[in-house]
Parts: C-alpha cells; sequence; structure tokens
C-alpha cells in the first residue's frame, strides 16, 4: 500500500481506501460488510468512508456494527462523515450550525466512534453564510468531535473562500475536498482546482473512479442482472447510460478493455491505476459489494509500473477529453 499526505496535514492516508456508498446500497449486510472492511485493512487501507445520506444512515449503522465487532485499534484507521442531506426537514438539511452539529452527533452514535477523522460538507449550501460553516466546523475540532473538516464537490472558488474566511477569523480552513474524478470525468481536478492545489494545497479522496461501473467494462454489452443499474434506486444511472453520452462512453469503454488486456491488465485495474498516477489524488475511494471485486480493485496497486508513458498516451487516444490548459496571453 501506498500512503499519501493528505493536503497540507500531517496526516498519511492509503492510496486506496473503502466507501460504503454503493456497498451499503446493495443491501450489504454487516457479516459480508465486516469482511470486505477486513479484507481491505489487511491490505493496508486505513480510510473507511461514509456519509449521513447514505443508506438515509442505516450505512453508518452497518459499518459501526463492523468496526465494533473488528475491534481494530482506533489509532490504527481512519473514518469520515459527510453532512448535507439528513432527512427532509428544513433542520435536517444543510450547513446551517444546528445541522453540522446535531449530524456529526448522529455520525458518531451510529459509527460507534468517539470522533470522526475527516468530517465534509457534502455539497455547498448557498443558504448558508461561510462564517457559519467555518466556524461550526472549527467549534466541533476545539471539542475533539472531528480532526479535519473538507468538502464536496464544492466549487475552486468556494473552497478559496472558506480558506479566505477561515484566514481572516485565524481559524482552520477544509483539508480535503471529496470530488469525482475518473477517466470521463476529468475538468475539475485536472483544471478547475490547479488554484487550489497551488496555493491552499487540499488534498483529495476521489470518488466514482470506475464511473458507475462503465470503466469495469461490465457494461459492454447489456445491463447484467444483479449490478447497480438494474437496481431500482439507481434507475437515474441507466436512463444515462442508455442515452447517447452514455453510448459514447461504453464504446471508449470498449477499447479501453482492449488496450487493457494487451497491457496484460482488466480494465478496472487500469482505470484505477490511471486515477492513482495523478499526484493530486491523496486516495481512490473505492465501492465494493463483493470480496473478489474489493479483491481486483485492491490488486490495481500491483500494475503501477505498467502504466508507462505509452499507456498513458494511448489512453489519451481513445478518451480525447483532456482538458485544455489556460491559454497562456503572454505566448
Amino acid at each position: 500500500m501506498q500512503y499519501r499526505r493528505l493536503g497540507k496535514s500531517g496526516t498519511f492516508i492509503s492510496s486506496l481506501s473503502f466507501g460504503s456508498w454503493v456497498t451499503y446500497s446493495n443491501q450489504v449486510d454487516t457479516k459480508l460488510s465486516g469482511k470486505l472492511m477486513s479484507m481491505a485493512y489487511e491490505r493496508g487501507v486505513n480510510f473507511f468512508d461514509n456519509a449521513e445520506v447514505y443508506a438515509q444512515g442505516e450505512s453508518e449503522v452497518i459499518m459501526g456494527k463492523s468496526l465494533k465487532n473488528l475491534s481494530w485499534d482506533r489509532d490504527t484507521y481512519m473514518v469520515s462523515s459527510k453532512v448535507f442531506w439528513g432527512g427532509k426537514l428544513p433542520t435536517q438539511r444543510g450547513l446551517n450550525r444546528k445541522h453540522l452539529i446535531e449530524a456529526c452527533h448522529n455520525a458518531l452514535r451510529r459509527l460507534q466512534v468517539d470522533y470522526l477523522d475527516l468530517y465534509f460538507c457534502h455539497r455547498p449550501d448557498l443558504d448558508t453564510p461561510m462564517e457559519e460553516i467555518v466556524t461550526t466546523m472549527n467549534h466541533l475540532m476545539s471539542q475533539g468531535k472531528i480532526f479535519y473538516w473538507g468538502t464536496s464537490e464544492w466549487s475552486a472558488d468556494q473552497i478559496m473562500e472558506a480558506h479566505a474566511v477561515a484566514k481572516d477569523l485565524r481559524l482552520i480552513g477544509p483539508t480535503m475536498e471529496q470530488p469525482q474524478y475518473n477517466l470521463f470525468h476529468r475538468e475539475k481536478m485536472e483544471k478547475g482546482y490547479k488554484r487550489v492545489f497551488d496555493t491552499v494545497g487540499i488534498g483529495t479522496t476521489i470518488w466514482s473512479p470506475l464511473a458507475s461501473g462503465i470503466l469495469t467494462g461490465k457494461y459492454n454489452n447489456s445491463i447484467p442482472s444483479g449490478s447497480r443499474m438494474s437496481l431500482e434506486d439507481f434507475s437515474w444511472l441507466k436512463d444515462q447510460l442508455e442515452g447517447p453520452d452514455g453510448q459514447e462512453k461504453i464504446k471508449k469503454a470498449i477499447e479501453l478493455e482492449k488496450l487493457a488486456k494487451d497491457t496484460g491488465l482488466s480494465l478496472t485495474q487500469l482505470s484505477l491505476a490511471w486515477c492513482l498516477q495523478n499526484p493530486n489524488v491523496s486516495t481512490v475511494i473505492l465501492g465494493a459489494s463483493k470480496t473478489n471485486q474489493l479483491e481486483e480493485n485492491l490488486s490495481c496497486l500491483d500494475c503501477l509500473d505498467k502504466m508507462t508513458p505509452e499507456v498513458m498516451q494511448k489512453i489519451e487516444e481513445i478518451v480525447l477529453n483532456r482538458p485544455a490548459p489556460e491559454k497562456d496571453w503572454k505566448a
């Protein structure tokens, strides 16, 4: 396992981590959850990601039971929660002080831990002043309930505003961001956040590295029974896959799979190893509901030496979506 520094903090996070969105949306029980988490932990994974909205809190309950059963020393792993969608009532949503604090307490109870290592603002809240968000997160840190706070799917301007407010108040700004990043979704990580990486230096815990399963190749011919897109809760993903943009991605996935095979890799291994080539990626969050899926995902670490400059160039020639650099007006 590789360990990478989380932004400018002193914490080192495993380059692969385990997330619960897919796992517990597929009705994984506590027994299988513990088995998957144990597999990841034994391979060096030290970060386990969660959120209040996953399965309406049940995801955190299952992970909490698994953590209790596994009885790992608390100083050997990190666990997170994300806050925004805690329920349907106005007091259960957003990033206002009331919900930030109560959601943290609820996450601690469900996960059966005394503190969260990482606590994310799951989306930006345009109705809550940035000063309220920054001061509340620092309040939770000063109480020892969270160690680092971060954002998810915030814009570069919003992250920079949070840091500016924190600096003005002599407080701590967000340490990490959790964006989507994969071979089909690159603009924000590779271009939009450049100023953020170059200045405040946030870490990233990227999600959907396999583009909702498209980059595993399992949807190249049809939607298999029992797969994520065959489930009623994921009908919106199925609609996207069957549209023109989704079909174009399938065509590219087929070409990428051919390249992966020629390289001695699976498409899954190629796609995950590609994400790890970006030095601004702190950790790639894996999602799996079966042990063989997780094993294949973890095996990408053994394939990094095959990601040569030639292979990386061939990938670019297939996907044809490298973000254009900012124009140098002096050139």
